[in-house]
């Protein structure tokens, strides 16, 4: 058996659809933690809010923000998956479909660099990422729409030969000029080293990991401790509101490189929106996120 066109189709649809009308289990339960250990009165209250809105939105199938963003896509292959039909286009035919047929209907909000005309569709819209996965018969798919609020913040810079100090007063500098304008709480993802496109990449992918998770390298995971604490005690809060949550988590990934070593910093919302499947050979479907 082979994975096919149409499974695929269908399923970047489906991981699309569900990030939009849902917020994954650990955002739940870190929204509630922060909930609980907040000392500010309002912020307790919008956090509360947030939590209310999400199950509001879980509940009646409907969008937890109007901001649906533009479809993100980070794809594992397997080296034992077969496939059957054009893989690629199944992915842009999905999204074309569910354009069509999701309920309520999406904005648009696919913007020609160029013109800024918003659309539904255009150059490299679905945005994917490709990977191998030695030994497996599946694809691994992870949906992460990125929306104007969080997405745009994000910041690069390059340097030579820095210190652990000098990367992580960068991180910290980026996070109190964004202030609060990423919909915060926020995951905050850092990437170190390697060029400055796979630079961007990890600190992507950084912010799909687990809340909370800490990094199994113990330099990144305490400079994760330390710049959590510290971005928390800013005061900006949930949505800018005041109060100690300000950032969900803060995860961090490195790479090796040349002397330059580039640090990017990229930004969730507090909606955190991360779906996650794979799809085998044999057609079944693994619900992940």
């Amino acid at each position: 058996m082979a994975i096919t066109y149409e499974a695929v189709k269908t399923l970047t649809a489906d991981l699309y659809e569900w990030s939009l009308k849902r917020i994954p289990d650990d955002a739940k339960e870190a929204l509630d933690r922060a909930a609980a250990a907040e000392t500010n009165e309002s912020a307790r209250k919008v956090l509360s809010m947030m939590r209310r809105s999400a199950d509001r939105a879980e509940n009646t199938d409907r969008f937890v923000c109007s901001d649906s963003g533009v479809p993100v896509y980070f794809i594992k292959v397997g080296t034992q998956a077969r496939f059957e039909g054009d893989v690629k286009r199944a992915i842009s035919d999905g999204f074309a479909h569910l354009v069509e047929t999701i309920q309520p209907p999406l904005l648009k909000h696919v913007t020609n660099p160029l013109t800024n005309e918003r659309s539904y569709a255009g150059k490299d819209m679905p945005v994917v990422s490709w990977d191998m996965i030695d030994g497996a018969d599946y694809i691994d798919i992870t949906c992460a729409p990125k929306a104007l609020g969080s997405g745009r913040w994000a910041s690069l810079e390059i340097f030579s030969f820095p210190t652990l100090e000098e990367i992580e007063a960068y991180v910290l500098d980026v996070i109190v000029k964004t202030a609060a304008q990423q919909c915060p709480p926020v995951t905050i993802g850092v990437g170190i080293g390697g060029t400055f496109d796979y630079c961007t990449k990890i600190a992507k992918l950084a912010t799909l990991r687990p809340l909370g998770t800490p990094s199994s390298e113990p330099v990144l995971a305490a400079m994760e401790e330390r710049l959590l604490k510290a971005t928390n005690k800013l005061g900006f809060g949930p949505m800018g509101t005041g109060g100690d949550t300000t950032a969900l988590a803060i995860h961090i990934e490195y790479a090796s490189g040349h002397g330059f070593t580039p640090v990017a910093v990229c930004f969730n919302c507090w909606i955190n929106r991360r779906t996650r499947a794979r799809l085998y050979n044999d057609g079944r479907i693994e619900r992940i996120e």
